[in-house]
């Protein structure tokens, strides 16, 4: 069942300007320590990989159905990639907490989180899905795979 659906755009440029003026003050304040580091790896898309992860940060407010007020903090919602380039939404602090209220009981939530961009733009979508625990076709959570590390051979 779908608990709820986010997307955004968000203006490349604009984030490249913002962090141009704030610089860490800002990356700081809204990306983690790995987003930063991923963003640090692609050198010659720096803004794009920021912007993708901005726009996944508001996407996810939304499918919480907060927007970003109540309590949520930019950091408490941080995008990673599995080692096949599969982004992930990790939720922590109050995201965390409102993503367990709106889980049914005798379910668990899956955040599916989609990125693009296409210069001027990043896009990102997202949406929260409850599945029953007891349902034995129930995939595994993406994130009980290690961010960047491949299957063992």
């Amino acid at each position: 069942m779908i608990l709820g659906i986010g997307s955004d755009l968000a203006n490349i440029d604009r984030i490249e300007g913002t962090i141009a003026r704030f610089g860490p003050r800002f990356l700081n304040r809204v990306f983690t320590p790995l987003e930063q580091a991923k963003a640090s790896s692609r050198p010659r898309n720096i803004a794009a990989t920021y912007a993708k992860r901005w726009a996944a940060k508001e996407a996810c407010s939304k499918a919480l159905g907060t927007g970003l007020r109540m309590g949520i903090a930019w950091r408490d919602m941080a995008v990673s990639n599995l080692w096949t380039g599969q982004p992930v939404m990790h939720l922590t602090g109050w995201a965390a907490e409102r993503l367990a209220q709106m889980t049914p009981p005798g379910h668990r939530a899956v955040v599916h989180v989609t990125l693009t961009d296409d210069h001027p733009w990043a896009q990102a979508f997202v949406v929260i899905e409850a599945l029953p625990l007891s349902n034995p076709f129930t995939p595994p959570l993406p994130t009980d795979v290690t961010p960047q590390d491949p299957p063992s051979s």
